[in-house]
């Protein structure tokens, strides 16, 4: 039997390895928010019962518009036209070859919806509303935008480990999508230190849109919030450059219930900013937001912070801040 002083050195000996061996990584404040974030807001859509397939039948409902809208803009704008607005020829040949990457998604996509037995849903008819390169280039950063939230607020509803291994490959090629536009735009590349993530329902009511029919079988489960535009200042393409405290006002046929604006966006406690909303004077921007911000009209403001759709009225709409 061993004694007692052995047994101890054999405990002191343990207790110095332990000791020796890297402290585990913890969660800083900041990625515990985060993370807190994409769980509450996606409560509602886990009430949907949303499977691992419907997931992915959802991302593929995204990857299709993404991979329409850059073949549908390349075939209509000339290389001239995207060189005027100042790429040479191998940003040409980067933002093109995103258009080839949104293609391979779709079909990485297809695989592995197939692979569970269901049959993919088929892309739909959009109308994206092209006017000039200009215009595609903007929109193409809003849409880089949202694929970002939407493959982030998808992943607590995610039960499968490779799923979300397929979606997390997916999901760091759209930051650099997004990044890169931002790049050749003359913009910040990375305005905020964190993503914001967004629920099913939230992201597709931003899609819906561009949507014009889709074939028997490809439509979701999901319905979209009434749509909200912005009608003062007056939108531009790219990034808004607007001071803390100034009055935006938006129109939505859901717009005489709203008591409030909801700022969306990463660095508001909580995931969103509410400010006081009326039909006459709108709402006030809230402080400290920057990058991607997603407004929608609401009808309560949770001090927690927490947007969910049983209080979103319309929206959301997108919002680039400088």
């Amino acid at each position: 039997m061993p004694s007692i002083m052995k047994t101890a050195g054999v405990l002191a000996g343990l207790a110095a390895v332990a000791c020796a061996l890297p402290a585990q990584p913890k969660m800083t404040t900041r990625q515990n928010h985060i993370y807190s974030l994409a769980k509450r807001q996606n409560a509602a859509a886990a009430a949907l019962g949303l499977a691992d397939v419907d997931i992915l039948q959802f991302a593929l409902t995204l990857e299709w518009l993404e991979a329409s809208f850059y073949q549908q803009g390349f075939a209509m704008f000339a290389d001239d036209q995207f060189k005027a607005l100042g790429l040479n020829d191998i940003q040409l040949a980067d933002l093109k070859g995103i258009g080839s990457s949104e293609q391979s998604h779709v079909g990485l996509l297809q695989s592995a919806i197939a692979q569970a037995g269901v049959q993919p849903v088929q892309p739909c008819q959009y109308n994206f509303g092209f006017t000039d390169a200009a215009g595609m280039v903007a929109t193409a950063s809003i849409l880089e935008s949202v694929g970002i939230s939407a493959y982030l607020g998808a992943a607590p509803l995610v039960s499968d480990t490779k799923i979300l291994s397929t979606a997390a490959s997916i999901l760091t090629i759209e930051a650099r999508h997004q990044s890169f536009i931002r790049i050749a735009s003359g913009v910040a590349a990375s305005p905020s230190p964190f993503d914001t993530p967004l629920g099913p329902k939230a992201v597709f009511s931003l899609a819906a849109p561009f949507i014009t029919s889709c074939p028997g079988g490809s439509n979701l489960i999901l319905t979209a919030f009434p749509t909200l535009t912005m009608t003062s200042p007056a939108p531009v393409a790219g990034v808004m450059a607007l001071a803390e405290g100034s009055m935006l006002n938006f129109q939505s046929d859901a717009a005489s219930g709203a008591a409030f604006c909801g700022f969306t966006n990463s660095a508001a406690p909580g995931g969103t900013a509410f400010s006081p909303f009326s039909a006459a004077t709108g709402c006030a921007l809230p402080p400290n937001l920057a990058g991607t911000v997603y407004v929608t009209l609401t009808s309560a403001a949770p001090a927690t912070g927490v947007l969910t759709d049983d209080i979103t009225l319309a929206g959301p709409m997108v919002m680039n801040l400088s």
